[in-house]
């Protein structure tokens, strides 16, 4: 086996593990849907169909659970922009395809749910929410273009940010409707974040050393999506203020345990390369 291969080769070689990978992610996938967890009775007509206009008032989440929710579903609704990426990558190649579907319409189900709620409980401003939807869709997502083990490695730390939101969330203790969403959409993004690590599992068994480059890479340059919000406020310093989540615990509650997932600082595997990227992230051992 080469020390080094290229994407095409690895898209090939790994597909086997992305199809065995992905039956089991969807044999085991629970099945929910959106529309049993949107508070309907809560809902009303607005000014345009004879009702009345959304005010601050009308609002009954805290300012963290209003900031953390919109935050989850403007990620969410960029969907378009994360699948443009994982396709640009991943092309259309069998199982590989399937599963950024897959996972493409899974993460909608989370902005669906989340967006329907919002709307039907008047919990923000809809026409303020609307315009930084379509300012965030527009703008896209930015970020360099990845390599196929720089997505696994990407996605995987992604996913497992968003449960930590989330969880940081829910345990505020606050709206019990908004809490059982949440708890739907953490189940969905830990198990997201396990396809990913499972099928970098067996690329650390075809190329240990680019796997383990491309892991260190993504932690020394990741940082989670940053999104306008209708404040204008910066999302990620927001979110740090509220203690919904900051680099404390993004280290402990992301880096580590992903880490610790893939035994990355006992491997016996690695050669000078991939001891190289690994003694890169030694602070996090």
């Amino acid at each position: 086996m080469p020390t080094n291969m290229t994407d095409g080769d690895l898209l090939l070689q790994l597909e086997p593990a992305v199809e065995e990978t992905l039956r089991r992610h969807i044999e085991e996938a629970e099945d929910w849907h959106p529309h049993d967890f949107a508070p309907w009775d809560d809902g009303r007509n607005f000014a345009f169909l004879g009702g009345e206009d959304w005010s601050s008032e009308q609002s009954h989440l805290s300012d963290v659970e209003i900031l953390s929710a919109t935050v989850s579903i403007l990620v969410a609704d960029n969907l378009p922009s994360y699948h443009r990426e994982l396709a640009r990558a991943l092309t259309d190649l069998g199982a590989w395809w399937r599963w950024t579907g897959r996972w493409t319409s899974e993460e909608n189900r989370q902005a669906i749910v989340l967006r329907d709620y919002m709307v039907l409980t008047r919990a923000v401003d809809p026409v303020a929410l609307e315009r930084v939807r379509m300012e965030e869709m527009t703008r896209g997502y930015d970020a360099p273009s990845l390599h196929v083990l720089d997505i696994l490695a990407e996605f995987a730390l992604i996913e497992t940010s968003a449960t930590v939101r989330n969880n940081n969330t829910i345990a505020l203790g606050g709206d019990e409707v908004l809490a059982k969403i949440l708890s739907k959409i953490v189940v969905d993004d830990t198990r997201q974040a396990e396809v990913f690590a499972k099928i970098a599992d067996e690329a650390f068994g075809v190329v240990p050393d680019q796997m383990a480059r491309a892991i260190a890479d993504r932690i020394q340059g990741f940082a989670i999506p940053v999104v306008d919000l209708p404040s204008k406020a910066n999302s990620t310093e927001a979110l740090a203020a509220a203690g919904i989540y900051d680099e404390d615990q993004q280290r402990e509650k992301v880096f580590k345990p992903v880490l610790a997932r893939w035994n990355f600082f006992d491997r016996d595997d690695l050669g000078d390369e991939g001891k190289k990227a690994r003694d890169e992230i030694a602070h996090l051992a």
